[in-house]
């Protein structure tokens, strides 16, 4: 998937890549970032996380990363953003910025009222 040609990521993907651009995460460690990251607004359920890390790693955009030895449970997963899901959450953060810049300026606009 190409960064420039990619259509418009779904909400869980978005809020997934944005929870693993700082480190490598387990499961639930993403769903805490998540919650974290959006003050407990949105909130992503373990079918839809897992679903969507799926998805994420068909794409080549998340991998299993390596087991540190900071991490102690062996049984958990870790997943990684590779440098394409880097560049992929970048383009939507651009995508996203020139839709807010939209819509301030047409929430800016001087329209005359209808009576």
């Amino acid at each position: 998937m190409k960064a420039d040609s990619s259509p418009p990521l779904a909400p869980a993907m978005l809020h997934i890549l944005l929870a693993l651009a700082a480190e490598d995460l387990h499961g639930y460690g993403i769903i805490q970032e998540i919650s974290r990251q959006s003050h407990g607004h949105y909130k992503l359920g373990p079918g839809t996380l897992y679903d969507n890390l799926k998805r994420l790693m068909d794409q080549k955009l998340v991998i299993d990363a390596p087991k540190s030895s900071l991490c102690n449970d062996e049984t958990r997963r870790l997943y990684r953003l590779t440098a394409q899901g880097r560049t992929v959450l970048s383009a939507e953060i651009d995508r996203l910025h020139s839709v807010v810049q939209e819509a301030r300026l047409r929430l800016n606009e001087k329209r005359p009222r209808r009576v």
